[in-house]
């Protein structure tokens, strides 16, 4: 009896013991193994194989060009109803710089690339970028899934329902769209980023057995080095006009927010890094009202960095593709994608699955283009993240020159009165 009870006892004690959490294996290094595992296996899979891989990416990305103009209504239409609660001047004024430095550095990147890019990449040409199931290796079957609206009338309409929301008072209506913009977030968590890895392993799977890879290779490291110089160049000339409205050594500055661009480049994740963010701002003299109110409002706004990754990888594929380069388009390209990058939600890739309808709409990319653009963004994805989040510093020392001194106490309940004529 005392052998049984000892027995249930450590029965006991063993299933209440803590059960010890697997390592998560993120999204960066699981694209990065589906893009070598995509080279590799593609020079000995066989077309029967590889077809089932061409059907699924056929499905996801029919599902994917479904759901575009959803995540348009679901992210933009909220995030423009929210201008009109909260701390008033105060929102307004951040979100304005925050969208002003997104454009600024979509321009930046814009220019640099038109100028640079075209002799950095004039021996590379793979003609009209051909998806897999497009090609030989052609899909099993394929379902169309038309989507309820095209992604132009989405963000006609996601305007007009966003500017109405800041007119009327808050409701239902406002409540529904969150929930809306809830659901879409959850889509991309749950579905869209966990078939990401395999979306992108069939893509390279057919890029490889086409004879494409290497050319785009090619053109992803010679671009990747292009756009880690230029956020380089962003960072000082952000902290340059930091520097100049806290009257401090912009250098002095930069330095004090290593902390938290060293966190951004491990976790990948604007939200995870507002602690380290907040706490270097404001070693930098910004005050903490400011602080507290602005970097957590930044981390899902400004994502300049973001931006210059996507205009810069857009240039690079229209060029080696043979797509003409026409900069009207382009120039109104960025200007829809800094209200774009103000809605994308905080989930790893979210920047550029909100872009991807924009991407299509205004550029003309195709299903094959929107899926290599993907994959770049999330192979450097924590570069831009620790761009965004630094830049978050320079905005509240821009902030703190705007509010003149008044700011002390909770921002919260002196908003309104913190910014006279911002």
């Amino acid at each position: 009896m005392n052998s049984a009870a000892r027995s249930l006892d450590g029965e006991r004690a063993t299933s209440a013991a803590p059960v010890p959490r697997r390592p998560r294996f993120g999204l960066l290094p699981r694209i990065l193994v589906a893009i070598v595992l995509g080279i590799l296996l593609g020079l000995v899979m066989p077309e029967a194989v590889a077809r089932v891989f061409t059907t699924f990416n056929g499905l996801f990305s029919g599902f994917l060009g479904f759901l575009i103009p959803l995540i348009i209504v679901g992210l933009v239409t909220p995030a423009i109803g929210e201008l009109g609660s909260g701390a008033g001047k105060m929102l307004a004024a951040t979100a304005g710089i925050a969208y002003l430095s997104t454009v600024l550095c979509g321009m930046f990147a814009l220019g640099l690339s038109l100028l640079l890019l075209p002799k950095m990449l004039s021996g590379e040409s793979i003609g009209s970028l051909e998806n897999p199931e497009d090609s030989a290796i052609a899909a099993y079957f394929e379902v169309e899934v038309p989507p309820v609206f095209d992604v132009m009338t989405a963000l006609i309409l996601s305007f007009c329902l966003g500017i109405g929301l800041t007119l009327v008072k808050r409701g239902a209506l406002q409540e529904s769209f969150e929930q809306l913009r809830t659901i879409i977030v959850r889509i991309i968590e749950a579905i869209i980023i966990p078939l990401l890895p395999i979306y992108i392993f069939g893509m390279f799977l057919g890029l490889t057995m086409n004879g494409q890879i290497w050319t785009v290779i090619g053109t992803f490291l010679a671009v990747i080095l292009l756009v880690f110089a230029m956020t380089v160049v962003v960072l000082l000339g952000q902290y340059g006009v930091a520097g100049w409205a806290m009257g401090r050594n912009p250098f002095k500055m930069l330095w004090t927010m290593l902390p938290a661009y060293m966190t951004a480049l491990g976790t990948s994740s604007s939200a995870a890094t507002i602690p380290v963010t907040t706490e270097c701002a404001k070693r930098n003299g910004i005050p903490d009202a400011i602080a507290d109110f602005v970097v957590p409002l930044c981390a899902t706004i400004h994502l300049a960095g973001s931006t210059l990754k996507i205009t810069t990888f857009a240039v690079a594929i229209m060029i080696v593709t043979g797509m003409p380069l026409n900069v009207g388009a382009l120039v109104g390209f960025v200007f829809m994608l800094g209200v774009v990058m103000i809605a994308a939600p905080g989930v790893p890739g979210g920047a550029i699955m909100a872009a991807a309808g924009v991407l299509a709409s205004i550029l003309g990319f195709g299903e094959a283009a929107v899926g290599l653009m993907i994959a770049a963004y999330i192979a450097i994805d924590s570069f831009g993240t620790a761009t965004n989040v630094t830049g978050d510093g320079a905005i509240a020392a821009v902030m703190t020159k705007l509010s003149k001194g008044r700011v002390s106490g909770d921002l919260e309940v002196a908003g309104e009165t913190q910014l006279q004529g911002v």
